[in-house]
């Protein structure tokens, strides 16, 4: 019952939102906003950066959601339009921009891969701080095709079906991603060990 009242309460909210209530709409993005912009950030590696591009998602969202016809899940439409800036933000920010490492900061407690179980040694934890930060490291030295898979798989989780209506792509196309993705990323990481 919770599930289904849930998927109520979110309808109804999509029905405010659509017709130009801003609270309705910001209860959408508390609901979703941290999952976006963990993508965004992910995707373009800079966290500053990443939450002006959330902030324009959530902007570009707000125009359209009256074109929201719930084919598809809120929630995938939402991180279609958040992919879809942060891909015109690495365009526009060229190369450069695209190889710079995502720096964690306090504020990244709630952050998966760097969220850490440290109940051991303090140099034990220390080193998986480390390690994480290697991971991170390696995900941004991806392609951005293979970035965005390995991250929407991976690190939210999504299932092929929801990757595809997000990004466009076929599911066989984003199953190759995220195994080429992998590929490389225990290449490097291999590499990385065999270094220390």
């Amino acid at each position: 019952m919770g599930e289904a009242s849930d998927h109520d309460d979110e309808s109804a909210l999509i029905v405010r939102s659509q017709q130009q209530d801003h609270q309705a709409f910001g209860c959408l993005i508390d609901r979703y906003g941290g999952t976006v912009l963990n993508v965004i950030a992910r995707m373009i590696g800079n966290q500053t950066d990443a939450q002006d591009v959330a902030q324009e998602a959530f902007v570009s969202a707000f125009k359209s959601i009256a074109n929201f016809r719930a084919d598809s899940r809120f929630s995938t439409w939402l991180h279609r339009i958040a992919v879809n800036k942060a891909k015109d933000y690495l365009r526009t920010q060229g190369r450069r921009q695209e190889r710079e490492i995502f720096k964690p900061t306090e504020d990244d407690g709630n952050d998966p891969i760097m969220n850490i179980a440290d109940d051991r040694t303090p140099e034990h934890g220390a080193s998986d701080k480390q390690t994480a930060h290697h991971i991170e490291q390696a995900i941004q030295r991806l392609s951005p095709l293979y970035r965005e898979a390995f991250v929407l798989k991976h690190v939210e989780g999504m299932e092929y079906e929801e990757m595809a209506q997000v990004l466009g792509v076929g599911r066989d196309v984003l199953k190759m991603r995220v195994y080429k993705a992998r590929i490389k990323l225990a290449q490097e990481l291999e590499w990385l060990k065999e270094d220390q």
